[in-house]
């Protein structure tokens, strides 16, 4: 297999048959194997069944992405590779969180990771920043606000999830130990989430010097789960508790039944995903989740199930969908252009959209994006791990490469309206990976390894505190007491 600094040629995997054989079998409806897999996955186990040596691969992969491509001086990582871009500050918290993972996986030495975190958290420590929140968009080399960008709320709480793992993983008396853990507390308490709140008790999303907060506030259901969660959790500036109930009451309109699958929908699969990377929700619940007899985690392994069921269908017959085919979110895509559709009506194609399924809402053009099915893997990885070697083993190196998988493909958009969708051709690629897209990869393919980001961040004061006071009970919360 080449290393991860090639990514030329074919992916080649000689077990890649049988595995694929196993998993289309674990995966069918009824499977003798599918309750065993649940109870497996339930008990903190994956089942040894649905690993295959592609996984570690990938992994690697995608964590040079974060390593080669980030500013040592500063830590700053790029939103997008290799098109030259600002930094986002969202793919720096997901690298904070990639650096531990190497070296529990012996991709780099404890002392190299310590050395990047230091520089990462030394950077913030003194960053422009917004009575502690910081620009979603910042230079990769001064770190001043880039592309006239925003305060983000849920941008900062992202950031500040890689923070609080580091904290909590670098816990040793050596002093680069020490040191990480004391930035990394001043940087999280000085985030004063009340000021976030101009319209208590619910939080805004964004902020900018020339128009105040944006007329909105984090509402209803989707990645922002992670802002309350940290706001509530603050030993400085917390929140009302009543701002989990203000959260959850919009939670109805998104709780319905879409492709045979009843669970709290939200269209683009990330949503499903980013504060899981760093929340274990296995057998933990809040009040709503209670009501409605399932923990986040089911409901996030649902919205899984109902992608792939809808790619099955296929209903706007997009080319290359099918079982082991499919995965919306947040990415890139061919767009802005049309395409006839059956000799009649035009479709659009999207640029940077998100495309998803969810109860009342679907965006679809085509586009499938590869983060949105892998960083699944721990809520399915009966439908997940058949949907990973077959992207990899249908397309091979046209969509993946240096860092693993590239941002996004479409194998029904052609360069010219003649040309032919043979098998394997994955027709439109993206040029770029993502970072906020490559680091529920990494992380999600290690929690089904080893749960080590879940493990860590179940002894942080932050997340627990911030769980309890938004009414999480049961599992591994109850255990602590």
């Amino acid at each position: 297999m080449p290393t991860p600094r090639e990514g030329s040629g074919r992916p080649r995997h000689a077990l890649f048959p049988a595995i694929l054989a196993c998993c289309v079998l674990l995966a069918a409806p009824g499977g003798a194997f599918s309750a065993s897999v649940t109870a497996e996955a339930a008990a903190g186990e994956p089942p040894q069944a649905l690993f295959d040596p592609f996984l570690a691969d990938l992994e690697e992969r995608t964590f040079r992405f974060f390593w080669e491509t980030a500013n040592p001086k500063n830590g700053l990582i790029p939103d997008r590779y290799p098109t030259p871009s600002f930094a986002s500050i969202a793919a720096v918290g997901f690298g904070l969180t990639a650096y531990p993972i190497g070296v529990d996986r012996g991709y780099i030495s404890r002392a190299a990771a310590g050395k990047r975190v230091l520089s990462t958290l030394r950077f913030f420590a003194h960053a422009q920043n917004e009575h502690g929140f910081f620009y979603h968009y910042i230079d990769m080399q001064t770190g001043e606000r880039a592309n006239a960008s925003e305060i983000s709320t849920v941008d900062t709480a992202l950031l500040l999830a890689g923070v609080l793992f580091c904290q909590s993983y670098f816990d040793t008396q050596d002093p680069q130990d020490i040191k990480i853990r004391k930035l990394a507390d001043e940087i999280y308490r000085r985030v004063d989430w009340t000021w976030a709140q101009p319209r208590p008790p619910a939080v805004a999303l964004a902020w900018t010097e020339q128009t105040g907060f944006t007329g909105g506030d984090w509402r209803g259901y989707n990645e922002a789960m992670l802002v309350y969660l940290l706001a509530l959790g603050s030993p400085t500036h917390p929140i009302d508790s009543q701002a989990w109930m203000a959260w959850t009451n919009g939670y109805d309109q998104h709780w319905g039944t879409i492709y045979d699958q009843t669970y709290l929908s939200f269209a683009p699969l990330f949503g499903h995903q980013y504060t899981h990377v760093w929340v274990d929700f296995r057998g933990i619940r809040d009040a709503y989740m209670r009501e409605h007899g399932l923990d986040y985690f089911e409901n996030s392994r649902r919205a899984t199930y109902a992608q792939r069921r809808y790619a099955i269908a296929n209903p706007q017959h997009w080319q290359a969908y099918g079982k082991n085919i499919w995965g919306m979110s947040a990415s890139d895509g061919p767009g802005p252009a049309q395409e006839t559709y059956l000799g009649k009506a035009e479709r659009p194609f999207l640029r940077y959209a998100a495309r998803g399924v969810g109860v009342g809402r679907i965006v679809d053009d085509g586009t499938i994006a590869p983060t949105a099915a892998i960083s699944s893997l721990p809520f399915a990885p009966e439908i997940v791990l058949p949907a990973t070697l077959e992207m990899y083993h249908r397309f091979g190196a046209s969509i993946y490469s240096s860092y693993g998988f590239l941002d996004a493909f479409n194998a029904s958009y052609r360069s010219s309206p003649d040309q032919p969708a043979g098998h394997g051709d994955a027709g439109w690629v993206d040029a770029d990976y993502i970072g906020i897209d490559q680091g529920p990869i990494l992380a999600m393919i290690e929690n089904y390894r080893s749960e080590l980001v879940w493990r860590v961040m179940r002894s942080n004061a932050v997340i627990r505190l911030g769980l309890e006071r938004a009414g999480f009970t049961g599992g591994w919360l109850a255990q602590l007491h």
